[in-house]
């Protein structure tokens, strides 16, 4: 009788044991009531939303904007590569975003489907400071070569940076509406490609998103 109860006493332990180990195991992989991660692509529109500027509005709008860029004669039918400088885009709106990413996009989607149509100069404007930087940086690498501190490639000598033919920039602007129904949204996006030797504006895009929520929205 007593082996039988020591027995028992054994396999309770056991189990307990066995279940401690588990739990402690599987402690802070698996969050069964949490909300698991969603992979999205870019211009999804997704449940965690509101009403402004999110990433598929980024999308949508610098595709539009690359466009039609490469379709207008003065970059279509140019005569060689024109060289464009970016200017930072001027955010109008309620909504404290990376406004960088508009021409970063643009500039990305330009150089990868252009095929050489247009250049971009890398002293282009920013308000953080890095194109400054990375000018100093240029103008170092030329005084370099210059010297003869280190070559040039192909022993071609130190060339003068390019100057730029375009000038493009951008301004986001933004009307709200809000009441104890919920919040309304109105972004118009307009950017201008500008020719600088003549200050003329030689294409100028725009689109315009509206959304209505029941809730406003954190952005940062």
């Amino acid at each position: 009788m007593k082996h039988i109860v020591r027995s028992s006493i054994k396999t309770a332990a056991a189990a307990v044991l066995c279940g401690i180990l588990m739990g402690c195991a599987s402690a802070g992989v698996k969050n069964p009531s949490g909300v698991p991660v969603t992979e999205m692509k870019a211009d999804e529109r997704g449940f965690v939303a509101g009403t402004g500027i999110e990433s598929q509005d980024l999308v949508t709008v610098t595709d539009k904007m690359a466009r039609d860029i490469l379709g207008i004669e003065q970059i279509a039918r140019a005569q060689g590569s024109p060289r464009v400088y970016l200017f930072p885009v001027e955010n109008n709106t309620r909504f404290p975003i990376n406004k960088d990413l508009f021409l970063d996009r643009i500039r990305a989607q330009l150089n990868e489907k252009a095929r050489g149509k247009v250049r971009f100069l890398a002293r282009s404007a920013s308000a953080d400071g890095t194109p400054q930087k990375i000018m100093q940086a240029l103008e170092r690498e030329r005084d370099l070569k210059e010297t003869g501190a280190v070559t040039s490639n192909a022993g071609q000598p130190a060339a003068q940076f390019s100057g730029a033919d375009y000038l493009l920039t951008g301004k986001l602007g933004n009307l709200t509406t809000r009441t104890s129904g919920g919040v309304s949204d109105y972004v118009l996006y307009t950017f201008q490609l500008v020719d600088v030797r003549t200050s003329e504006i030689v294409w100028e895009g725009s689109a315009e998103i509206k959304k209505q929520g029941l809730e406003d929205a954190a952005y940062r």
